[in-house]
Order: C-alpha cells, then sequence, then structure tokens
C-alpha cells in the first residue's frame, strides 16, 4: 500500500511538472529561447564564421586571419555590451519590465541580420583598408545584431524568476534550454539549400525563423510591471548601482565569487563557440556538411545536458552541478586541443555540448539563488556584465593568438584554444571558493 501510494505520489509530481511546462507563459517563454538560439547558433556559431572563411581564406596562414576577424567582432559586440548592461539592470529592477525591452532588440537584430544578407550579396568595387566594402558592411552588421541579441537576453534570463517558485526554476530553465536547442535542429534546416558554398544565404532565413519563433512571447504573455522606484535612471545609474553593490561585497560575497568563476568558465565557453566551425574546418579537416553534422549531435548532447542537469541540479545542489559541468567542459577542451583524428573531435563537441546547454541550466538557477529578490535585475545585469566582459576577453586572447602566430599555420589554433583550458580551471578554482548555502 505503501508502495502504491509512493508511485501515486510520484506520478502526480510528473504530471504537475508536464503541466508545468505546457502552460501558456512558459512555452511561451521557452519559444523564444527556440527562436533565438537559431540565431545565436546560424549566425555566430555557423555561417557567418564559414561566411568569412569564404571571403578570406585560402590557406592555412589566411585561416588564422579569418579567425582573428571572427574573433575581433564577437570581441567589439561584448564590448557594446558591457557599457550597456549594467544599465538594463537598473531598468529592470526600476520598472519591472522585461517584454518591452525583449521586442525592440529583437526587430533590430531581425533587421540587421536580414541586411547581412542584402550586403554579403551585394558587389561594391570600393574598399576599406583593403577590405570588400561589403564585407565590411556585413561585419558591422554582425556586431550590431550580435549586440542586441545579447542585450535582449538579459531582459529575457530575468523573466525566468517570475514563471515559478525557486524549487521549479531549475526545472523550467532545463526546459527552456532544451526547447531552446531543438530550436537549432530547426535552424540547420536552411544548410541543404545553401551547400557548400554562398553561405550568406542563411542570413535572411534565419532573421525570419527569428522573428516568427519570438511572436508568442510578445502576444501571449502579459507581465506585471512593478514600480519599485519612480526615478529617471541615467547612463550612469548602471555604474552607480553596481558601485554601491561592490560596496556591499560582504553581504553579497557567495554571489560576487561566483561572478568571477562565471568570468572565467564562460569565457571558455563563449570563445569555443564562436570558434568551433571554423576550427573544426582548419585544424581537423572537417567539410562543411561533417561539421553540421557534428553540430547536430552536440546539440542533441545540448539537450540532453539542458533537461539532465534540471534534474542533477534539484539532487545535488547548483554549487555542485556547477562543478560537474566545468569538468566536463575541460575534457572537451582538451580533446579539442589534442585533436588528432576526427574521433577525439567528435568526442570533442558532444561533451562540449553537454557542458554547453548544462552551464546555461546551472548558472541562471544559481543567480536566482545568490541574489536578493529586490536586486535580482541588477545582479542579473552584472550576471551578463561578467559575461560580456570574458566575451571579450576571450575572442581577443583567441584572436590575437592567431594573429601573432598566423604563419605557423593550424598551430596557431591548437593554441588558442589550449589557452581556453586555464581559463576554465581558473573558472573552476575560483568555484571553489563560493559558499555552499545548501550545507
Amino acid at each position: 500500500m505503501a508502495q502504491l501510494e509512493q508511485h501515486t505520489d510520484a506520478l502526480k509530481k510528473h504530471q504537475r511538472a508536464w503541466h508545468l511546462y505546457f502552460s501558456l507563459p512558459i512555452l511561451s517563454w521557452a519559444l523564444y529561447d527556440f527562436a533565438n538560439t537559431i540565431f545565436s547558433s546560424n549566425i555566430t556559431t555557423i555561417f557567418f564564421p564559414f561566411y568569412l572563411q569564404e571571403v578570406i581564406g585560402e590557406n592555412e596562414r589566411l585561416d588564422q586571419i579569418a579567425s582573428t576577424f571572427i574573433s575581433y567582432a564577437n570581441a567589439a559586440a561584448s564590448f557594446f555590451l558591457v557599457l550597456f548592461s549594467p544599465l538594463f539592470g537598473v531598468m529592470i529592477d526600476r520598472s519591472g519590465r522585461k517584454k518591452r525591452y525583449i521586442l525592440p532588440f529583437t526587430l533590430i537584430t531581425v533587421a540587421c541580420t536580414i541586411l547581412m544578407g542584402i550586403f554579403a550579396m551585394t558587389r561594391f568595387s570600393q574598399t576599406i583598408f583593403g577590405l570588400p566594402l561589403a564585407l565590411v558592411f556585413v561585419i558591422l552588421l554582425f556586431i550590431i545584431a550580435k549586440f542586441f541579441y545579447h542585450s535582449s537576453l538579459i531582459f529575457y534570463d530575468s523573466m525566468i524568476s517570475d514563471l515559478g517558485t525557486q524549487k521549479e526554476i531549475p526545472l523550467i530553465s532545463g526546459f527552456g534550454v532544451a526547447v531552446g536547442y531543438v530550436g537549432t535542429l530547426v535552424g540547420l534546416t536552411v544548410y541543404p539549400f545553401i551547400g557548400d558554398s554562398g553561405y550568406h544565404h542563411a542570413f535572411i532565413p534565419t532573421a525570419l525563423m527569428f522573428l516568427i519563433f519570438s511572436l508568442p512571447l510578445f502576444l501571449l504573455v502579459k507581465e506585471e510591471p512593478v514600480l519599485q522606484d519612480q526615478k529617471k535612471f541615467s547612463f550612469i545609474s548602471g555604474y552607480i548601482e553596481i558601485y554601491q553593490t561592490f560596496k556591499d561585497i560582504r553581504t553579497h560575497r557567495a554571489a560576487f565569487l561566483f561572478m568571477i568563476a562565471y568570468f572565467f568558465l564562460n569565457d571558455a565557453i563563449a570563445t569555443a563557440i564562436t570558434m568551433m566551425a571554423i576550427y573544426s574546418k582548419a585544424i581537423v579537416g572537417f567539410s562543411s556538411g561533417e561539421f553540421i553534422l557534428l553540430y547536430l549531435v552536440s546539440t542533441v548532447a545540448s539537450i540532453a545536458g539542458s533537461f539532465t542537469f534540471g534534474y542533477i541540479t534539484k539532487s545535488i545542489g547548483t554549487k555542485r552541478s556547477i562543478t560537474v559541468v566545468a569538468f566536463v567542459l575541460l575534457i572537451a577542451l582538451a580533446f579539442a586541443a589534442f585533436a588528432v583524428n576526427p574521433l577525439m573531435f567528435w568526442i570533442a563537441g558532444s561533451l562540449f555540448g553537454v557542458a554547453l546547454g548544462a552551464m546555461w541550466v546551472t548558472t541562471r538557477t544559481y543567480i536566482v539563488e545568490l541574489t536578493p529578490k529586490e536586486k535580482r535585475g541588477q545582479f542579473f545585469g552584472l550576471f551578463a556584465f561578467s559575461g560580456k566582459v570574458s566575451s571579450i576577453a576571450g575572442p581577443l586572447l583567441y584572436g590575437t593568438i592567431t594573429l601573432v602566430l598566423a604563419d605557423y599555420g593550424d598551430l596557431a589554433s591548437r593554441i588558442a584554444i589550449g589557452s581556453l583550458m586555464i581559463l576554465a580551471l581558473i573558472g573552476l578554482v575560483v568555484h571553489a571558493f563560493v559558499p555552499d548555502e545548501n550545507k
């Protein structure tokens, strides 16, 4: 009888979980993860790097120069996000509104991505610094698109605290990330129409998919603003509040230590995301089709990792879960750096997929756990601030290594990816000193 009651209780909990996932607000919220992941995978990770390599790379040395352009373009987008993310955090805390800002930021990202496709198909005779004018426009539009894409995520990530209880948040976060990676699979349906050339043809379809799958969030989710402060906020007010928060560092010591750890972990993971496509082609010799297949496998691993770590986090705690994720990331980077055959890179890609999906689930959950509710928007801004400062440092480090060592060909990329292992190890060590509040 007792076993029957336990089974019945477990079944009810399982039904409540699925009811939670498919409630209209949470499903619509998760579909935006589905939409923005299409942009992230298609533009940031795959087709923009392929496009640059197609236009610039002709040999091992030029492949390294293409890697430098990709790295520096991503660093530039992150630089502007660093400037504005503190202000975004203040905007969340003072107005309680998130969707109001997600909408225009998404539309700007969509417009810039469409223009990337248009300019990439345009042929100008003019050059700037020896580069074709069309290529310069595409790179600048990519920087703008990526800036507004990541800006929208600050507001989007902070919405999770309005969707459920603290115990439900890990499951909601895992569900959102898993749905997001399903978006990756949908986004890759553009590849059969592109083949191994003309990668810019993916830009406009990607923009349209991003827009279409964002509509449920825009049209079906309503938010009630909580006005905490009627004072006007200025550009510098975010930095003033960050300074005030830093003065309270003893009160929020766990959160700040984690932000430092996240700086290094994200440094490694964000840089690897942006460079994995061109790395696989230049170092391992993958064709575009082979990399797409690897990316599909990696995406499935990310879906499994995000769902699994939602439950692992609930079971063993968020801090321990992040430690596990960091070890998986280190192993993945080691396989990538020392890959001497395709099998090693297949292992690296699969492990990296697990780490990537799990990282999103665990870090978003940990920020909610470590921060006071009245300052959560500000801490999500700081979370983005820490992540985006690292997203400058990582690509700059990678791009500088490939630029300086370009004459050494493929060795430059191996050293660059190996440098990310050092960053991940530092993050893991710092994370070990974060107080475990579950004890």
